[in-house]
């Protein structure tokens, strides 16, 4: 009996090893992505744009908006704060042959997001005044310079904001927000994370008990 006790103990030192070894494993998870989104104005709200801004060709009369923010994906993106009025924005645009005018809003985010030691400016719209085949990133460069990207092309500042980085990841600390309600209930429709413990997690702890019960049995036979 004491070799079959001394068994089950060390048996029950291990199981409580590889469990928490198994929730030692589970990623934490990061709050979003920092950078730059791309927007359209479709004249009732604010739409994520389905083609970069050196792609976009935007007509005469359009808005485009741009917003840098902490976002978990495109779906959960924050929008420009602006209203987007083309009409206010260009007022004092007046139109001219061989030319187009693109309204752009520019939203620098909130103080959370900023980057370390790095403070947003406000708010601010233009009127980009380019030729009829422009696309959205040359309006954009009329009105917002300097801008700079990275080695993928991927837009990483406007009006020289931020000064440094480029779409890194950040951790739900440093986001200074907790994931909205929305995208928790849209996790939750899609079947994914929604605060309980992960189906890979649930798995491996089985196993864990799986092997530790036959260790058990095992150990308890041979005595």
């Amino acid at each position: 009996m004491t070799v079959a006790r001394s068994a089950a103990r060390a048996v029950g030192a291990l199981l409580i090893a590889g469990l928490l070894a198994v929730l030692g494993a589970v990623p934490a998870q990061a709050a979003g992505y920092r950078y730059w989104s791309f927007w359209e104005h479709t004249g009732s709200g604010w739409a994520y744009a389905t083609q970069g801004p050196s792609v976009l060709r935007p007509d005469d009369g359009d808005t485009i908006g741009f917003r840098f923010a902490v976002s978990e994906d495109s779906a959960h993106a924050a929008k420009p704060r602006d209203k987007g009025d083309f009409s206010a924005i260009c007022a004092t645009t007046p139109a001219k042959d061989g030319s187009k005018r693109v309204a752009v809003v520019l939203d620098f985010g909130i103080s959370e997001h900023a980057p370390g030691g790095e403070r947003p400016p406000r708010q601010r719209t233009a009127c980009a005044q380019v030729g009829e085949d422009a696309r959205a990133g040359d309006a954009l460069a009329a009105v917002a310079k300097p801008l700079r990207y990275n080695s993928t092309a991927l837009l990483c500042a406007i009006a020289g904001y931020p000064k440094s980085g480029c779409g890194e990841q950040v951790g739900a600390q440093e986001s200074g927000q907790q994931p909205s309600a929305d995208a928790s209930a849209s996790k939750k429709s899609d079947g994914g994370d929604d605060g309980g413990p992960s189906a890979g997690l649930l798995v491996g702890v089985a196993a864990v008990v799986v092997l530790g019960g036959a260790a058990v049995w095992q150990a308890r036979r041979r005595a």
